[in-house]
This record gives C-alpha cells, sequence and structure tokens, in this order.
C-alpha cells in the first residue's frame, strides 16, 4: 500500500474528508458509476485521493454493511474520512475488473503529475500517454495545475500534449482550437496517433482544417526525426565498417595480402575483451565498469601477436603468391575459429556494456542515440587519427609507405623490409582486435563474429582504392550510408544485394577504387 501516501502532501486543498458519496458509489455503484466517481475523486484534490483510489487498484477496498473501508494489515479504516475502526467480521472485496483499473491507473498517475520527482512526473505522463482511453476530462483540472507549476524543459512539452489530448475530449471550441496548435509542435508518435483518432470523429469544417494542419506539421517534424535517426544509424554502421577495414587497410591495401583470417583476428580481439570482463567481474569487482580500459590494449595486443606470428609462419612465403596466400589463411581462420570454439564453447558469450555505455539519450522525439554507439564513433575516430599519425609522422610509418611504393629501392637504401613487414602487419592486426573490441559492446560474442564482416571489409578497401586511407573513410561512410537508406526503402536482403551489385559496376568502370594509388610502382 506504499502506492503514493508521500503524494497527499503536493496537494494545497486540505479537505478532512473525501466526499462519502462518491466513496459509496466506488463500493456500491454500478460499473459507469463507479468510473465517474474515480474520476471525481482524483480531480477533488483531496489529500486521501490517492490512498483511496491506490486501495482499491490493490485489492484493499471492501464494504461492510453500508460502509465502505481500506483493510490493511487486519486493520480497518473508514476510507471516506480515514478514522480507524474495528475489524468487521462480515465484508466483501470490490472487485475492479479490466474498465475499472484502467481508470485508477490514469488516475494515479495524473495525481502524480504534482510530484516533485521528476522520474515519477515522466512515468506518469507515460501512462497517461499509453492510457489515452481510461483518462477522463475530469482530470484537465489537476494537468491543468501541473502544467502552471512544471519548469523542466524535458518534462513540460509532454505535460502540454496530455493536456491537448483531454482538452480535445471535452473542452469547448477555443480550447480544441489552441489544443490542436499545441499538438501541431511535437513530433511524437503519439500525437500523430491522437491527431488521426481526432479527425476520424470531428464534424466541424474549422475544427477539422486546424487538425490537419496540426498532423502535416507533425508528420513534418517526424520525417526530419526519421532522417536524423538513419543519419546516425549510417555513421553508426560507417564506423564500424571502417574499424573493421582499418586493419585490412594495411595488411591487404598496404601489402598486397588476401588474408582471409582478418575476420577471426577481429573475433580474438573480442574474445579478449570477453577474458579481461571476466578478470575484472572476479577479481575487481569494484572497478568492473574500466574494464574496457585494460581491454583496449590487451585486445590490440593478443590480435597483433596472433596476426605478427601468422606472418612469420606462413604469409612470408607467399608473398607475390595470391591464391596460394588466400587458401592458406583461410585455412588458417577455420583453425581458429575451432580453436577458439575449443576454448570457449560453440555458444555465444555476452560482454556487458559499462555503466556510461548504457542506455541513451534522446535527440529529438522517437530518436534516441545509444551511448554505445556514440562511443564506437569516437572511438572510431580516435583510431583513424591515430593511424594517420603513425603511418605520417613516425619512423614505422615512412618506412611502410616506402616499402608500399617502391620495396627494392627501400631494401636499397637500408630499410629492413622484412621486418617492416612483420610490424604492419601486425599493426593492422592489432586494429582488427580494436574493432573485435568495439563490437562486443553492441552485440554478443561468438566464434562465427569475423565472418560477418570480412567481405564488407574487403568491400570497403576495393571501393576506397587500395593502399588509399582516406579512401577506406569515404567507402565505409558512404556503404554505412547506402546499407541504412536502402534497409528503410526496400530491406536489408534487398540492399545488400543492391549494394554489391553497385560495387561490381563501379569496380569495372573504375577498377583503382575512389583514389588511385600514387608511386613508381603504381605507374609502372
Amino acid at each position: 500500500m506504499r502506492l503514493i501516501l508521500l503524494l497527499a502532501i503536493f496537494f494545497s486543498t486540505q479537505a478532512a474528508a473525501l466526499d462519502r458519496a462518491l466513496v459509496d458509489k466506488l463500493g456500491f455503484g454500478e460499473s459507469d458509476e463507479k468510473v465517474v466517481a474515480i474520476n471525481a475523486i482524483a480531480a477533488s484534490g483531496d489529500p486521501r485521493a490517492a490512498e483511496v483510489l491506490g486501495a482499491l487498484a490493490e485489492g484493499e477496498l471492501q464494504t461492510s454493511g453500508k460502509l465502505v473501508i481500506i483493510v490493511k494489515n487486519d486493520e480497518a479504516f473508514d476510507a471516506a474520512s480515514g478514522d480507524k475502526l474495528a475489524l468487521p467480521e462480515e465484508r466483501e472485496d470490490v472487485v475492479a475488473n479490466n474498465r475499472l483499473r484502467g481508470a485508477v491507473s490514469a488516475a494515479l498517475a495524473a495525481l502524480k503529475l504534482l510530484s516533485p520527482d521528476r522520474q515519477q512526473r515522466l512515468a506518469a505522463l507515460k501512462e497517461l500517454s499509453d492510457n489515452a482511453e481510461g483518462a477522463d476530462v475530469a482530470m484537465l483540472g489537476i494537468v491543468r495545475r501541473a502544467l502552471a507549476a512544471e519548469t523542466d524543459p524535458g518534462v513540460k512539452p509532454l505535460l502540454e500534449q496530455v493536456a491537448a489530448s483531454l482538452e480535445l475530449k471535452g473542452g469547448d471550441r477555443e480550447a480544441r482550437i489552441a489544443a490542436l496548435q499545441r499538438l501541431a509542435g511535437s513530433s511524437s508518435a503519439n500525437a500523430k496517433t491522437l491527431l488521426l483518432s481526432y479527425i476520424e470523429t470531428e464534424k466541424d469544417a474549422d475544427l477539422l482544417a486546424e487538425a490537419r494542419k496540426s498532423l502535416r506539421a507533425v508528420e513534418g517534424k517526424r520525417a526530419w526525426a526519421e532522417r536524423a535517426g538513419l543519419a546516425f544509424t549510417g555513421i553508426s554502421l560507417g564506423s564500424i565498417l571502417l574499424l573493421a577495414a582499418l586493419g585490412l587497410a594495411i595488411t591487404y591495401g598496404l601489402m598486397g595480402v588476401i588474408n582471409m583470417a582478418h575476420g577471426e583476428l577481429i573475433m580474438i580481439g573480442a574474445y579478449t575483451t570477453y577474458a579481461v570482463q571476466t578478470l575484472f567481474r572476479t577479481k575487481f569487482g569494484a572497478a568492473f565498469d574500466w574494464y574496457l580500459l585494460a581491454a583496449l590494449p590487451a585486445a590490440f595486443a593478443v590480435s597483433a601477436a596472433v596476426g605478427m606470428l601468422l606472418e612469420r609462419l606462413v604469409i612470408r612465403w607467399l608473398y607475390g603468391r595470391p591464391l596460394e596466400t588466400l587458401l592458406a589463411t583461410w585455412g588458417i581462420s577455420l583453425v581458429l575459429i575451432q580453436t577458439v570454439r575449443t576454448l570457449f564453447g560453440a555458444q555465444n558469450v555476452q560482454v556487458e556494456n559499462p555503466a556510461f555505455m548504457s542506455g541513451g539519450v534522446e535527440v529529438l522525439s522517437g530518436v534516441v542515440l545509444p551511448y554505445s554507439r556514440i562511443v564506437i564513433v569516437i572511438f572510431a575516430a580516435a583510431v583513424l587519427a591515430g593511424m594517420w599519425l603513425l603511418l605520417t609522422r613516425t619512423r614505422l610509418g615512412l618506412f611502410v609507405r616506402g616499402v608500399t611504393q617502391n620495396r627494392a629501392m627501400a631494401s636499397c637504401v637500408g630499410v629492413p623490409t622484412h621486418r617492416v613487414d612483420t610490424w604492419a602487419f601486425g599493426l593492422g592486426s592489432g586494429i582488427a582486435g580494436l574493432a573485435g573490441c568495439a563490437l562486443s559492446q553492441i552485440g554478443n560474442v561468438g566464434p562465427d563474429l569475423g565472418q560477418g564482416y570480412i567481405v564488407d571489409s574487403f568491400m570497403v578497401v576495393v571501393l576506397g582504392g587500395v593502399g588509399q586511407l582516406a579512401g577506406t573513410v569515404y567507402a565505409a561512410l558512404g556503404l554505412g550510408f547506402a546499407n541504412k537508406l536502402l534497409e528503410s526503402w526496400q530491406g536489408a536482403v534487398i540492399a545488400k544485394i543492391l549494394v554489391l551489385v553497385f560495387i561490381v559496376i563501379f569496380i569495372q568502370k573504375r577498377p583503382q577504387g575512389l583514389f588511385a594509388v600514387k608511386g613508381r610502382m603504381a605507374d609502372a
């Protein structure tokens, strides 16, 4: 029964008792009379309204003779006055059917609008929006009082929408016009549904025209909200493709190695993140939310070590033989998948988000940006910036670019080309591990995780231009936007087919991709 005793202190009217006639209707009236009584009690402003309605909702409202009582913990109270009574031996429950429960729920939600707790007010507004049929015009007084006192910019627009819906039900002509004009400023789905329902029943030509005008305004705002959501999902997918393809941009784009095990290097980074998470949960529980700070370097180091070992033992002996490299790395990918299945099992494992990556932010009505996706977009930009700095501002980057453009000349001037190959392959593999760490935050981790990104990664690198970092960025973002735009139009399967057809046609017309490789070897 803790349902809302605290709400009593928020009412300005301090009546000594509820109207007994209304309380009697709750206990003895017909269904329609009970609904009228529920709404009248809620609208009365009496400090005990929430207690009585809560008792009805929780099955604590009973009748004994001609008296309506509240029974809790084997103690009886007069429902109208609140006075304590001797517990009667003969009493009957006041049964609330679904209709009455809906009316009580809406009435209690209206009472909560006066709570000082923001979360309670937001929950009450959601309840009233979802239970529009249960909300009665009698509650309009409470809603208007709450609207006059509301100062929170995140709550007031929702409250205005609820007030408008009630005014459309029972307000005069001027109030309805004002309500329709207020609804025109909303972009929520509830406002659109409310206007559509109103248009179906309204007969007044002027009100009908105003409602249609408001509906067009709401639909326009919702269209912009949908575009904003589509743009973010495109950027989000593009950043994921970029992370998955950045490592391949080195191993394939700069070194010319067709590494079919690149997806498994992503998978290794994800499983390393899972292992670090498990370690923090068992050993450092208090610092669990910071496990990603340890998982990032661990994922990079493990994937880089596997990649360097792969280059030393296998790929080094296959340079210049693309078919053999493809077959060998494909076989290695199967070995890595089976190894992970042996160590971690065939079932997917779950990596939990830290607290700061849980939830999201609503930038527009109906457009929620998950914190996990926002962090991944920022992380992808940071990895890209770090990779650019390494390739353009460090000695290793100079060596890698030199070997890429002219291996023989680089060797002649003292560049240790074999060592550079190993370090470059390790760098690309480590970035794949970082991609796995990021992907673990938006889905389950399984042995087949990398299989879903290997084809897309190759498409990004080839479309952007082999060996071109800028092309990889443009291609990843472009494919991300194209996929999401086509998905919203024709669905995921057709979108994937159309993207593949476009890439095939594009490569036929421009084999070098968006950006051509520059250098003596490219010109030869």
